[in-house]
């Protein structure tokens, strides 16, 4: 073992050796430089509660693992792969001597999954926990459930930069806090003066490639030392690149121009961590990558754009996409350390001060943001209710349940959202469950390895240039095997041949695997759209014109640009989408690939339904009926239905009259003053049918539905006796009552039958002359207590008085009107006493 330099985290280690030996768990923030990474994990070798078992630390960053095992395993005299391995997605370096396993993603998880006890662990290290993986959230909830139940002797120390440690501690038990700082010199910050580059990047066609540019001439003009530069993505760092390159080339000759991004190759971001040999200075070009865990040599000035490249779900659309937006408060702090890790250094910030306060405090964990597809099918696979879970942050419940609806339609969960045997398989294959289901679906078409080319190019960056190439994806397919005349980015290349084999490598673990070719399916003429159906079958979409998509979701999608490399896609009866932006009403689709309708009828014939649709056409006035054919919200087909069902007819005519209205029927006189009684009635029992339009309308299933089987046309609605079909409502104790408490007329005093207007059915009435009521001592009553309103009429029918009170009227109102009658109507008979006056309907009684 070579002799290790004394780091501040070294006086915190027997206070850590004696925490973990007593209570099991433990939280350590320890600032940049500080050396927690390297140093933790060997100073716990000789513990006697590891004794047998490995340590296994969970790094958020394939280069952040690879290079910590790599120092530790030099620490050590060893070689990696001796006592210190790593295990990382396409490469590995552990052995049977292996104690300490620096880990990334989603391993932690697999593991796990394949041995929930841990039998062969003594301590999970969560490192950097701060950049909140979501792989991370979800392996440390696992790990608290394993702990719980069935090791209570694993051990577990969280370790963080930038974190508040006291919800974590919390969430291990009220574990112990131990706290360090770092080993780092003075940072001198500068903020640059202008218009802040979070404006000028929300802008299209925008110079903020060129003040980045600007800002690393001017850095290197006024300070020595070599240059890190954070940018949100590659398609940045090749903006500025290029921005950068003309004015180095011509000025410095001993100025190197590096790039550093996950998709690099270890020995590529090897050549870019080690110092040069040659007397040159760096100037690195990054992803947030190199915020923590790595350190570059010879790095003392740090440019900051201020952008970092996230994840979004939108619980909206159930898509997501990966967004720009403004570093937090402790990334910015976290990026202005890596200027000082080995002297005092340079820090530009490509923002005013102003708005450094406006910054979030914390970066966003990925588990309230992101997809949680493969969370949710690890959760089903460990068998457990994503709420039993101890959760630092809670996963949104929308976005979780948009995931299970997901995995239901991948078969991966039941309808009870359990997890299924194909479920099972899937979770093999470490890879998200949609390209996991693809390469599983796969085999028995006999195209396992396009699937899995397929797949690798998938999760990779994009291959070629979308601006030369468009969105077809067939294109990237062909370019992978050289069939192309693009120009092809070869370190991508490389890569997804790698993943591609390596997803090979886990698909023959499937059970079922076969290398022969089906020769069940047609699919000679290209894979590409039948697979991308297969992992995305959310996302197929059919043509509706103009350039538009509806995709088997609902939701439109629209091709986010004309290039002419995908034109021809625009023309395509059917696509499936592999890439979408789900800004604004339709999405904007990055990359596709056609599919044929035989293909998707095929392939997802058990998610295809046959609808029958019986309407009224307004146009012909008679009912059509037709069988649809839908795939989600897709129509693949519309063909008349030569045998309706009676109901069907039935149901079409019921709907087109609640569409035109109740005066589709044949509405006589009796027929309206029935429902008007019956209205009444209701008044006054609600047990009485109700009549008003809205509720008729509402109910025609009850009281018109089974009386109008051969009707086909509206015209026939005519014959239809609508005083039956409301009698048919009424009970025969409701028929007999009615024609006592609602009768039809009512007979006055001079015999005469007046009819009951039933109109308004609070307040009947009739009118009458007022001589025809001579002698009618009391007000008429309905249903034993309602009065009867009385227009009461002169001789020539004109209404003189409205009253529901004859008593009163007689009393008091009679005679002022009797002096108005008496002047215009002489000849006719005005009484002085009306109550026992002879009652007439003609001028005079017969006897005056």
């Amino acid at each position: 073992m070579t002799e290790l330099l004394h780091l501040p985290v070294d006086a915190l280690i027997p206070d850590l050796k004696f925490y973990l030996e007593q209570q099991g768990v433990a939280v350590l923030t320890a600032e940049p430089g500080a050396g927690k990474t390297t140093r933790i994990p060997i100073a716990l070798l000789q513990e006697p509660w590891l004794k047998g078992k490995r340590i296994i630390m969970l790094e958020p960053r394939r280069v952040a693992a690879i290079s910590a095992a790599r120092f530790m395993a030099s620490a050590l005299g060893e070689q990696v792969g001796e006592t210190v391995g790593y295990r990382v997605a396409l490469d590995s370096k552990v052995s049977q001597n292996t104690v300490i396993e620096v880990v990334t993603e989603g391993i932690l998880t697999a593991m796990l999954q394949h041995d929930p006890s841990l039998e062969q662990i003594g301590l999970i290290i969560f490192d950097e926990f701060h950049e909140r993986n979501l792989h991370a959230d979800l392996g440390l909830a696992l790990t608290i459930e394993s702990r719980s139940i069935l090791r209570e002797d694993l051990r577990v120390l969280v370790m963080s930069a930038t974190m508040n440690p006291k919800p974590v501690a919390h969430l291990l038990g009220d574990a112990p806090i131990l706290s360090s700082a770092g080993r780092t010199y003075p940072v001198h910050t500068y903020y640059v003066q202008g218009e802040s580059i979070f404006n000028m990047y929300q802008r299209p066609y925008s110079d903020w490639a060129k003040k980045v540019a600007i800002t690393i001439q001017k850095a290197l003009q006024e300070h020595e030392g070599d240059i890190l530069v954070f940018l949100p993505g590659i398609r940045e760092i090749r903006s500025v690149q290029r921005e950068c390159r003309s004015y180095i080339d011509s000025i410095y000759n001993h100025i190197e121009l590096m790039i550093l991004h996950g998709g690099m190759s270890a020995s590529e971001q090897d050549q870019v961590i080690v110092s040069s040999a040659k007397k040159i200075r760096k100037i690195v070009l990054a992803t947030s990558l190199a915020e923590s865990s790595i350190t570059i040599t010879g790095i003392r000035i740090v440019i900051d754009s201020g952008l970092t490249r996230t994840p979004v779900f939108s619980a909206r659309t159930g898509m997501q996409h990966l967004a720009t937006e403004r570093v937090s408060q402790d990334s910015a702090d976290q990026r202005r350390g890596r200027a000082g890790r080995t002297q005092a250094g340079i820090c530009y910030r490509m923002w005013s001060e102003e708005e450094q306060s406006y910054l979030a405090t914390t970066r966003s964990p990925e588990i309230v943001q992101s997809d949680l597809t493969s969370l949710a099918l690890h959760i089903a696979v460990w068998g457990t209710n994503m709420n039993e879970l101890s959760w630092l942050d809670q996963p949104p419940q929308a976005a979780h349940d948009q995931a299970c609806q997901l995995l239901i339609q991948l078969e991966a969960l039941d309808e009870q959202k359990c997890i299924t045997a194909h479920g099972r398989e899937l979770s093999k294959l470490r890879v998200h469950p949609r390209l996991a289901h693809m390469i599983v679906q796969a085999i028995p078409l006999g195209i396992v390895q396009q699937a899995c080319d397929l797949a690798a190019l998938l999760q990779e960056r994009d291959l070629l240039s979308f601006h030369e190439a468009g969105a077809d994806l067939e294109h990237r397919v062909q370019a992978l095997h050289g069939h192309s005349s693009y120009k092809v980015d070869h370190t991508a290349s490389k890569r997804i041949k790698e993943w591609s084999q390596r997803f090979e490598q886990q698909a023959r673990l499937i059970k079922g695997y076969h290398d022969h070719r089906s020769t069940e399916y047609d699919l000679s003429s290209s894979y590409t759209g039948v697979l991308l159906s297969l992992a995305y079958p959310d996302r197929i979409a059919k043509n509706r014109g103009n350039g538009t998509f509806l995709m088997r979701m609902g939701r439109g999608a629209s091709f986010a640009s004309s290039s002419h490399r995908s034109d021809y896609l625009t023309k395509a009866s059917y696509i499936v989408a592999a890439q979408l932006d789900d800004a604004g009403a339709d999405s904007l689709i990055r990359l596709a690939a056609e599919v044929s309708e035989s293909q998707l009828r095929r392939l997802h014939a058990h998610h295809i339904q046959s609808i029958h649709q019986v309407d009224y056409d307004e146009e012909r006035e008679s009912v059509s009926a037709r069988i649809d054919t839908y795939l989600g919200a897709i129509l693949l087909q519309s063909v008349p239905d030569p045998k309706p069902s009676v109901e069907q007819i039935q149901l079409a005519i019921v709907k087109a009259i609640q569409r035109k209205g109740l005066d589709s029927l044949n509405w006589t006189k009796t027929a309206i003053q029935w429902r008007e009684r019956i209205s009444f009635m209701h008044q006054l029992d609600p047990d009485y049918p109700a009549m008003d339009d809205s509720t008729l309308l509402a109910e025609m299933d009850e009281w018109l539905l089974p009386y109008i089987e051969g009707i086909r046309r509206f015209h026939e609605l005519k014959k239809l006796n609508t005083v039956e079909l409301l009698l048919h409502r009424l009970s025969w104790e409701q028929r007999q009552a009615i024609d006592t408490a609602a009768p039809t007329h009512i007979e006055v005093p001079s015999g005469s039958r007046i009819p009951i207007d039933y109109t308004d059915p609070k307040r009947p009435f009739i009118a009458v002359r007022l001589q025809e009521l001579f002698g009618c001592v009391t007000t008429p009553m309905l249903g034993h207590h309602i009065p009867l309103t009385i227009y009461l009429l002169s001789p020539a029918g004109r209404p003189v008085q409205v009253t529901n009170d004859l008593v009163s009227f007689w009393q008091d109102a009679y005679f002022d009107i009797k002096k108005d009658l008496k002047g215009r109507y002489p000849k006719h008979y005005w009484p002085d006493d009306p109550l026992t006056a002879e009652p007439t309907h003609r001028a005079k009684p017969r006897k005056l």
